[in-house]
């Protein structure tokens, strides 16, 4: 009876510590909290450096004096120093308040709101498609191994992933707007068009077709590959030999046991990606006019509209952090190594 009380007593020596979940989370919380905090003190100096006046670009093309010049300066707030201007930018974020644009002479936060629900629309789509598509094509390959199917795929999905953003997305606008002209050339909705209902969203799913299309075709190729260095990996293991000894067929073995297993490591890249594909929005958006906060990121760069500018770069960074978190917690969750960690 002493024997098997010691070896109990020496196993629960050597086991690693047990974190609690708390405690992670508050760890992984303070990283997100001290990254967004890194992001605002970036994001408000990052953008001073950027080249050109925004008053002498507000102001071009119309005969204004230099004691005009300077009164829009007051009224902007340019004319304080820097740490002056921060200092309000930090209280002004404290209560939610992203401050007021130059251009369009709104609030940040509403002209955010007002432009985001395009943005999530667009990267929603291309997301779902490119997680659905990349994943089933990624498994195919993997079981496929070395044959037709894997070596076509695989070769595709590179050529797409290398492509720059906007090229392709230049070249589908000249192939099928210009071209062939099946899909409009920009806009979300046909302008002019007094439309409603299904009529509204046959025409937005229209002009969707496009900058969506160039989306997933640049992003599928990353969940296709991982996919499939995952299944590759389970392909030799024990169960699956396990399974086929019951007589499963080869889909039944490759859908039930290899493919759950497989998922694991695309968790967090489909977290992780969806943040960046809010943020990498902006080439997308801007190539199709699509009036999303890329779109708005763009019109601001040409001012500079700061505060607008500070306002999209906090958005688009913290939907980065926010889904970073997210993806710690769900691999918490799904990968019992983590709880000992």
């Amino acid at each position: 009876m002493s024997l098997p009380a010691a070896e109990q007593v020496a196993e629960t020596r050597a086991a690693p510590p047990r974190t609690g979940i708390g405690r992670y989370l508050a760890a992984r919380a303070g990283g997100a909290a001290i990254s967004m905090l890194l992001v605002v003190v970036l994001g408000f100096f990052l953008f001073r450096l950027i080249p050109g006046d925004p008053v002498r670009t507000i102001t071009a093309g119309r005969p204004v004096t230099a004691e005009q010049v300077e009164a829009i300066r007051r009224q902007l707030g340019l004319d304080q120093p820097v740490w002056v201007q921060f200092g309000k930018y930090l209280s002004g974020l404290a209560s939610g308040d992203l401050g007021w644009s130059f251009v369009y002479n709104k609030p940040v936060a509403q002209l955010i709101a007002d432009y985001l629900a395009p943005t999530l629309l667009l990267t929603g789509t291309a997301f779902v498609l490119s997680v659905t598509l990349g994943l089933w094509l990624g498994q195919k390959a993997a079981w496929r191994r070395g044959g037709w199917f894997d070596q076509s795929q695989t070769a595709i999905a590179l050529v797409f992933w290398s492509v720059p953003t906007f090229w392709l997305g230049l070249l589908l606008l000249l192939i099928f707007a210009g071209g062939l002209r099946l899909f409009p050339s920009g806009g979300m909705v046909t302008a002019g068009a007094q439309l409603s209902g299904f009529a509204l969203v046959a025409d937005i799913a229209w002009h969707l077709v496009l900058p969506a299309l160039t989306m997933t075709a640049v992003i599928y190729a990353q969940y296709l590959m991982v996919m499939r260095a995952s299944v590759l990996e389970e392909m030799d293991a024990d169960y699956l030999v396990t399974a086929r000894a019951k007589g499963l067929t080869e889909d039944r073995v490759r859908t039930r046991h290899a493919v759950p297993n497989a998922l694991l490591p695309t968790v967090t890249l489909i977290f992780v990606n969806f943040g960046f594909l809010i943020g990498g929005a902006v080439t997308v958006e801007t190539v199709f006019s699509w009036p999303g906060l890329g779109y708005l990121t763009y019109q601001g760069l040409s001012t500079p509209d700061l505060p607008l500018l500070q306002g999209t770069f906090v958005v688009f960074s913290a939907v980065v952090i926010a889904m970073n978190l997210a993806a710690d917690i769900a691999y918490r969750f799904l990968d019992p190594r983590l709880r000992t960690v």
